[in-house]
């Protein structure tokens, strides 16, 4: 495998983790000063610097996962020019490994959004896919169920014993008593149509 096609192959695991995750480059990039230009640059496996254990490291801290995570979701860790080298003590041959058989998985919910209120991070029609058993992280994408039956989507901004805030694209904020939220979701994915 040739330097670029592991560098390539890095730039789509990072990619990968960052969708599972329901952040846009910006938002990713945000979290460690980087642009989502910045960003887009490694997922594009156009930097040299993709290949550093402590690049790698900022990197998936930022999608609050580690590198080996990126490992995992590339495959094993491309070495230029060299062969593929497997992930230590979580790989297996016979089938595919799972970190968490016990955990079941809960079922996503959809949700079309009915506004530009997001923009620029998403505009009406845009479909939100959400998670119920999945607690947002600070700046992350959340769904807000209110008990009336109305959703607000934003980013999550804090909880506390007795609210909620959240804040639009436009970075103001909504702080809603806790007595008005039935659940807080975090965002997993955002479809675009």
């Amino acid at each position: 495998m040739s330097e670029r096609e592991a560098a390539i192959q890095i730039g789509e695991a990072l990619a990968t983790l960052r969708r599972e995750r329901g952040l846009s480059q910006a938002e990713a990039g945000a979290r460690i000063g980087m642009t989502s230009q910045g960003w887009s640059l490694y997922e594009a496996g156009r930097r040299a610097g993709i290949f550093r254990p402590d690049v790698q490291k900022r990197l998936t801290q930022a999608l609050d996962a580690t590198p080996e995570d990126l490992t995992l979701v590339g495959g094993g860790t491309p070495a230029p020019d060299g062969p593929v080298i497997a992930p230590v003590g979580v790989s297996s041959r016979r089938r595919d490994f799972d970190p968490y058989p016990s955990a079941p998985k809960s079922p996503t919910i959809r949700f079309r959004m009915g506004s530009d209120g997001m923009a620029p991070w998403a505009f009406a029609d845009t479909i939100i896919e959400y998670d119920p058993s999945r607690p947002p992280r600070q700046g992350g994408g959340c769904v807000v169920e209110l008990m009336d039956g109305r959703k607000l989507v934003g980013l999550f901004a804090e909880q506390t014993a007795s609210r909620v805030t959240v804040s639009d694209a436009r970075g103001e904020n909504v702080t809603l008593t806790l007595a008005n939220v039935r659940r807080i979701a975090a965002v997993v994915a955002r479809h675009d149509v």
